[in-house]
């Protein structure tokens, strides 16, 4: 017996490994301050574990629907209307295990070996291994930090073949925190409008922690003529700091949720119809704290790039939402520590920065562009400036 080829087409989530890692040290007692968790600090909004508890109490503790109850599936196509002016029924909704389940049934329910999945980097760790894991082909499309980390009409277009399959669009992005206007996503629109064999996979989980009154949109949204292959995909994790629930949802043609659902139905069969319930409470009930909590990300957001802009050899771009920062380094490689060890790339600048400043960052070769890191701001501003001057000092210390 030995492992299948598929598992040998992916690797361990880089950022789960991070993560870990600091649990680990800290229950050794290591002071060590862990940057590298996609996940917010806050509770879970009381209304919302109020309802799980109250379907445990209720008795809802049964299989539900494979693809989500008829009540999340309504509060679902609500949110969807209310917030990104999109009409679905039913058949055109379907509820997962978290966005990564998501992503996976869509690739897994449509691409064929050698199929190709266009991919901007940086990325979000799972993309290329999904598609490699269905025997697709990542096609990675490298952005740059003066270009907001997106992905220009131009490239897109020149990264597809009559192979293409999708376009994956991450706005906000994880790990950068770039996020496409309606203009920059017409554009790409008019792209995908050349191309009518592609469909666009929009990912947008961090859809309601955005800065500086920036107005999110999303493609099939600006772009209604492209609805009919659109997967428009979103979560409770990030919004709602229900991680641990494990809801993520989407929209799309009705064929492609029936297929996802089929997939779903031979793997998990249905999310936790516990974590069902308090989603609903999360879609209908107040909004208000959403735009309350991208504010103090926002502030933790401007304390990080204003001190790790001023430590030496780091460049760190600002953000338009999500929580992460993606500092570039590149000024550091092949400068040496103060024990000899030669910086010579990603992950021996952030395995130093974990031995001796004792803080977490994930490398930039998870995310597919180097050299530079994903820090994540989610946690408080105290953690953050201790954070921040260790790292400081630690980038002052290199020679």
């Amino acid at each position: 017996m030995s492992p299948s080829a598929a598992l040998a087409r992916i690797s361990p989530s880089p950022t789960l490994a991070v993560t870990q890692r600091v649990a680990e040290l800290k229950r050794a007692g290591v002071d060590v301050i862990g940057l590298g968790a996609g996940e917010p600090d806050f509770d879970t909004p009381e209304h919302v574990r109020e309802a799980g508890i109250r379907a445990i109490r209720d008795g809802q503790t049964r299989y539900t629907d494979v693809d989500g109850t008829p009540a999340l599936k309504d509060a679902v196509i609500a949110k969807f209307a209310r917030d990104n002016a999109l009409t679905f029924g039913r058949d055109q909704v379907t509820v997962n295990v978290g966005g990564k389940q998501t992503l996976f049934n869509a690739i897994v329910a449509t691409v064929n070996p050698g199929d190709e999945v266009v991919i901007p980097a940086p990325y979000w760790v799972s993309y290329p291994d999904v598609v490699q894991f269905a025997g697709g082909v990542p096609v990675t499309v490298a952005t740059a930090p003066q270009d907001g980390y997106k992905l220009s009409p131009e490239a897109l277009d020149a990264a597809i073949t009559p192979r293409t399959k999708w376009v994956i669009l991450n706005s906000p992005s994880n790990p950068t925190g770039g996020a496409y206007t309606a203009d920059e996503l017409r554009a790409l629109g008019a792209v995908l409008a050349r191309h009518p064999h592609v469909w666009a996979f929009a990912d947008d989980m961090y859809e309601h922690i955005v800065y500086d009154g920036f107005r999110f949109a999303t493609i099939a949204q600006v772009c209604p003529e492209l609805a009919d292959r659109t997967l428009t995909v979103n979560g409770c994790s990030k919004a709602y700091a229900m991680t641990g629930w494990r809801i993520g949802f989407a929209g799309g043609p009705a064929w492609l949720i029936k297929a996802m659902a089929k997939l779903q139905s031979q793997s998990t069969s249905n999310p936790c119809s516990i974590a069902q319930a308090a989603a609903v409470a999360a879609l209908t009930g107040p909004q208000e704290f959403l735009r309350e909590r991208a504010d103090v990300f926002q502030g933790r957001r401007d304390l990080v790039v204003s001190m790790l802009g001023q430590a030496s050899g780091l460049t760190c771009p600002r953000p338009d939402g999500a929580f992460y920062v993606y500092p570039s380094f590149a000024a550091l490689i092949g400068k040496r520590t103060p024990g000899g060890a030669v910086i010579d790339g990603d992950e021996a600048f952030v395995t130093y920065l974990l031995d001796e400043a004792r803080v977490a960052a994930v490398h930039g070769t998870a995310f597919g562009l180097s050299p530079a890191m994903r820090i994540s701001y989610a946690t408080s501003d105290a953690l953050l400036r201790e954070a921040c001057a260790r790292i400081q000092t630690a980038c002052a210390a290199l020679r």
